[in-house]
């Protein structure tokens, strides 16, 4: 019997990790130290609660996409987005152990054999480099736009490896999504007026592969779910920690990492937000994802990508064309009529 894509993709694209993009997990709202109590339904404090989180996830992954482009242009550590991968999962899996000790009592942290997610963890290392590649070679607009494309290939993916079905309401909104994504790669990668071009050919390749390698990862770990009955933040616990010491094996193999003396205090503070605003972002994400669902949580994510390309049109030193921006709304229009 087929499984409809509203079942097994959007619940299963909820529970996976993203671009960079957030994390959903299951929370429990016990801890003593009442981070995350939500309270009764309707209750207006449990619903200022949720807006607070709210507010602080749109802004926090508003805020990484532009502090990491900001990092990635600099000359001296563009070149290191392995290391700085591996610095995020370090972050990451810290902030998960914190929340699973039983003075903070958020998850009770469940054990996986190493070599039963270790490929996993391999699959995982290679979407966040990717798309930490894609950030820097191509613009931000490109790049978040391109990350729309997740859905799509996800259905493909998951019908050729669990049969799972679209709904045909579906189907169009796809197609506009996909072709406006397509007239963006398309009129990005033609030579501005300056000679420039907004999307390299570098760019557009780690983009187009880091979305398959995401696509890849989430239609996966939908079935580790199921296997291990573990949550997606019991399963991110177990695969961060062994994913920031994968990267760490190859950072002295394929990067050289800019002596401390020509690094500027402003990159070093950059670079520290950055760690602060990943915490911010699996944090606020978890709970909005028990606080609302996960539909709600999708319309969230959509109003975050609006105000992402929103913002790098506005702070491009470039006028974007007009073709360009045909694609964007293109783009935008399919996402709003997925919903």
């Amino acid at each position: 019997m087929a499984v409809s894509l509203e079942e097994d993709v959007r619940v299963n694209s909820e529970k996976a990790v993203e671009s960079l993009k957030p994390w959903a997990f299951s929370w429990r709202f016990n801890t003593p130290l009442d981070l995350i109590e939500l309270g009764q339904a309707g209750d207006n404090s449990s619903r200022a609660r949720v807006g607070i989180w709210t507010i602080v996830n749109i802004v926090s992954t508003v805020a990484i996409i532009f502090t990491n482009k900001s990092i990635f242009v600099n000359e001296s550590f563009g070149n290191c987005q392995i290391a700085f991968a591996s610095y995020h999962f370090f972050i990451t899996g810290l902030t998960l152990w914190m929340a699973s000790r039983p003075w903070c009592g958020v998850f009770t942290a469940k054990r996986v054999p190493v070599h039963q997610t270790l490929h996993l963890a391999v699959l995982m290392c290679l979407q966040v480099i990717l798309q930490n590649f894609s950030l820097a070679y191509s613009s931000v607009i490109f790049h978040q736009l391109v990350r729309l494309l997740l859905t799509p290939l996800t259905a493909l993916l998951n019908y050729l490896l669990y049969r799972a079905t679209i709904a045909r309401a579906s189907i169009l909104p796809l197609i506009v999504l996909c072709s406006g994504v397509g007239t963006i790669s398309y009129y990005d990668a033609l030579p501005k007026s300056d000679g420039k071009v907004t999307a390299s050919s570098k760019g557009a390749v780690f983009a187009f592969t880091g979305v398959v390698a995401s696509a890849l990862y989430t239609a996966f770990v939908g079935r580790y779910h199921r296997k291990f009955e573990i949550s997606s933040v019991q399963l991110l616990l177990n695969q961060a920690p062994m994913s920031a010491a994968i990267l760490l094996c190859v950072v002295p193999f394929a990067e050289t990492l800019p002596a401390t003396a020509v690094l500027s205090t402003s990159l070093y503070v950059s670079i520290l937000a950055s760690g602060i605003l990943a915490c911010l972002v699996n944090l606020s994400q978890f709970i909005i994802i028990d606080a609302v669902g996960p539909v709600s949580s999708t319309v969230i994510g959509h109003l975050k990508t609006c105000i992402i390309v929103g913002l790098g049109w506005a702070l491009s030193d470039r006028p974007i064309s007009r073709g360009s921006l045909v694609g964007i709304v293109m783009a935008l229009t399919g996402m709003t009529l997925y919903v």
